[in-house]
């Protein structure tokens, strides 16, 4: 239990994928303007990390040290295209709302670090709990992001791709329209990393009290 809550405070806080690590940027940026869109990429982030991780992991004795980068790719081009296959079949708008990113999923550098780095030397066990906990990161803080942005730039939370919008009384009629645009992206993106940050390290100093 103990090991399970240090890894995820690994991937939570200490080595959150995007508002530490500032890993995955650009789509983040691109796709965090409504809180269905975060939810839906970081479901599809995950599941492409997960299964990736598993089959490199459970073939690193037999993929050559010379083909490994493009071996990888390969790998999660397959998975990438099964999930683009399957949101394109079963929930068409939030894939048309996503668009291209799904896609691009293939080449973050999110996926392709944790194989390289992690499962491509490891069991397959420890490549899930990876997986599992930079995945939660990676959704903790793309969903972070896009909470405050929709709130604060539209007045409305959206769940759902089919009319599941909350609006918000007072912000929805006032909203500060900046944080829908890219510049309120990074002002966030800011915010953000300084929170997580010091979260971190508030966590590591009462750990060392203790």
């Amino acid at each position: 239990m103990g090991a399970a809550v240090k890894d995820l405070k690994k991937g939570i806080l200490r080595e959150n994928p995007i508002l530490i690590m500032g890993l995955g940027l650009c789509p983040s940026l691109a796709v965090s303007t409504t809180v269905n869109n975060a939810l839906g990429m970081s479901a599809a982030t995950f599941l492409v990390l997960l299964g990736s991780n598993v089959v490199i992991s459970a073939l690193r004795k037999h993929i050559p040290a010379e083909i490994h980068i493009p071996a990888y790719i390969v790998i999660i081009a397959a998975f990438v295209t099964l999930i683009d296959m399957t949101l394109q079949a079963f929930l068409p708008v939030l894939s048309q709302s996503l668009g291209i990113f799904i896609p691009l999923i293939v080449v973050n550098c999110i996926i392709l670090g944790r194989a390289e780095a992690f499962a491509g030397k490891n069991s397959v066990g420890a490549s899930i709990i990876d997986a599992v906990t930079m995945g939660l990161g990676f959704a903790i803080g793309l969903t972070s992001i896009a909470l405050v942005r929709e709130v604060l730039g539209a007045g409305t939370i959206t769940l759902f791709p089919e009319g599941g919008v909350m609006r918000i009384p007072g912000l929805a009629d006032n909203p500060a329209l900046v944080f829908v645009f890219p510049t309120g992206a990074l002002i966030v993106v800011g915010y953000l990393q300084a929170f997580f940050r010091w979260a971190g390290t508030a966590s590591a100093k009462s750990k060392g009290r203790d």
